[in-house]
């Protein structure tokens, strides 16, 4: 008796979830391990998102070096992906801007985006499925820098490391990497002025102080990229198990200078020291043409 209540408990949740998503009486499903993906356009496509969605689930969980505790994201636990039939329909669920191709839902772990949307497969999906894992390991209470959580999912897009990796090294050339403190002050949400110029810290190759002039949109640009770069640096240069440590301080409660003390104590101690090991590291960087 308790499982057929437990069964249709979770039935109900389901439908609330599908009927919160709109466009519910079209949607088919097909579901494995970790994932249901509900579908409304064609059947070949939601079953490579399905076949991709636990191959990336493997992979990143594997490289990020996170523990792979009882029962993660199986049964009721599965993450949901809508596929939309078009992108209007997608827009009109999901309420965002004209832009966009897809969206995760952090907290209910569902991610929607439409049929044979632009990059979906390739970029979007392991992006979306990176920022899921980080963040059920890390959670929500926390101060998690916006740079560390970004940086994790852009470097779970394996496929797009090689050219950040490049605009990294030549952002660094061009001495037009914001300071890692600025990055900690900035919330790239409030800059919507697109027509307005900014004044922001920085410093030249040789370490001096200098300034850099830019817009809303280069800020934002400039702060996705360095997010990447961070993390890519700690873990190419000191590998999965310091890197998952750091990210446990943080969950912890501890500010991102006693994270870096406490992970990497042999390296560096504060922000400074991981500011210039890290410009040190694109100094360094041999990108192969």
């Amino acid at each position: 008796m308790r499982k057929v209540i437990l069964r249709a408990a979770i039935a109900s949740v389901s439908l609330l979830l599908l009927m919160s998503t709109g466009w519910a009486a079209g949607w088919k499903e097909h579901a494995s391990d970790h994932f249901i993906v509900y579908y409304g356009g064609e059947d070949r496509f939601a079953r490579e998102v399905l076949r991709k969605a636990e191959e990336y689930y493997r992979h990143i969980a594997l490289e990020l070096g996170y523990p792979r505790y009882s029962e993660f994201w199986l049964w009721d636990k599965r993450v949901r992906i809508y596929i939309y039939p078009d992108h209007p329909s997608y827009l009109k669920a999901s309420g965002e801007p004209e832009w966009s191709h897809g969206m995760a839902d952090y907290r209910r772990k569902r991610i929607l985006s439409y049929s044979w949307g632009q990059g979906f497969v390739e970029s979007l999906l392991p992006h979306e499925i990176a920022h899921l894992i980080f963040r059920d390991f890390v959670g929500f209470k926390g101060e998690v820098p916006v740079w560390v959580d970004e940086g994790v999912a852009q470097w779970a897009e394996k496929q797009k490391r090689p050219f950040m990796r490049r605009l990294a090294k030549e952002a660094y050339e061009k001495s037009s990497l914001l300071s890692l403190e600025d990055m900690m002050k900035i919330d790239i949400r409030r800059l919507k002025k697109k027509d307005k110029l900014y004044i922001r810290p920085s410093q030249d190759k040789e370490g001096k102080p200098s300034v850099l002039f830019l817009s809303s949109e280069a800020i934002i640009n400039a702060y996705y990229l360095q997010g990447f770069s961070l993390v890519d640096f700690l873990i190419t240069r000191y590998g999965t198990d310091d890197f998952t440590y750091f990210c446990r301080q943080l969950r912890d409660g501890k500010s991102v200078e006693e994270a870096i003390k406490y992970a990497y104590a042999h390296y560096m101690k504060n922000l400074d020291d991981l500011e210039q090991r890290w410009r040190q590291y694109l100094r360094e960087m041999v990108i192969e043409q």
